[in-house]
């Protein structure tokens, strides 16, 4: 999977997050607004390697997972992200929203529409949401 194809998952994923949530189906939304940060973060991970270089197994193999906090400093974001934090409280408590999303969120189905709605704007909000900030990085 390259970069573009990344950027692509994350802007598709972001999308039906949206119509899951807006349908009441809020454990789906909850679930899909996650991976969207996760393509995003990988997009990032993705912009390290150049065309036709061989890659770094130890990033490859590291960047092969769905913990967010550890996908934001393999893509050398986390500096930019503690900095903005401190200038920018609003992004500083999404990111407290976001970084505990994890995968296994697939299978709770009792995730409520706060949480869903929680995770989903501090993914999304114009200024402050952690997905906006990621993409202007990618």
């Amino acid at each position: 999977m390259n970069r573009q194809e990344l950027q692509n998952i994350s802007k598709i994923r972001r999308k039906e997050a949206l119509i899951l949530l807006k349908a009441k189906r809020y454990a789906g939304a909850y679930y899909l607004i996650g991976y969207s940060i996760e393509c995003a973060f990988k997009s990032c991970i993705a912009k390290q390697t150049r065309k036709y270089d061989f890659p770094n197994k130890e990033l490859t193999n590291r960047a092969h997972t769905h913990k967010l906090e550890r996908l934001l400093r393999l893509a050398g974001l986390e500096p930019a992200l503690r900095k903005d934090m401190k200038q920018n409280r609003k992004l500083e408590l999404n990111w407290a929203i976001v970084k505990d999303w994890v995968e296994t969120s697939r299978y709770d189905i009792t995730l409520s529409y706060l949480q869903a709605r929680d995770l989903y704007y501090a993914c999304t909000a114009r200024k402050n949401g952690i997905l906006n900030w990621v993409r202007k990085k990618w």
